[in-house]
């Protein structure tokens, strides 16, 4: 019988380029659960390093951790720190084409 291992599973180890960040959020923008968005800026932003985003968002590096889990409700001011921390922006367009 062979047992196998296996290891979790991290977003943040996959999220190397500014392409992938940007595929990953905008797939959790176009599911449009709010909580899976916020899941994927703590995602991104453990890719960058939470520190980092700390250090560029003024926000404390522990507070961000609990806001952009999967149980987090951040503010909208926070998440527009984060995006801009990770040299993003939200971009509007129109549903009807």
């Amino acid at each position: 019988m062979t047992v196998e291992t296996t290891s979790p599973w991290d977003a943040a180890d996959y999220l190397n380029t500014k392409a992938d960040i940007i595929a990953y959020l905008e797939a959790a923008l176009e599911d449009g659960d709010p909580s899976l968005i916020i899941a994927a800026l703590g995602d991104i932003s453990r890719s960058k390093g939470m520190t980092y985003i700390a250090r560029e968002t003024g926000l404390g590096r522990e507070s961000l951790y609990k806001a952009l889990s999967n149980s987090g409700n951040p503010e909208f001011a926070t998440v527009l720190k984060v995006i801009n921390a990770l040299g993003l922006r939200f971009q509007v367009t129109s549903l009807a084409q």
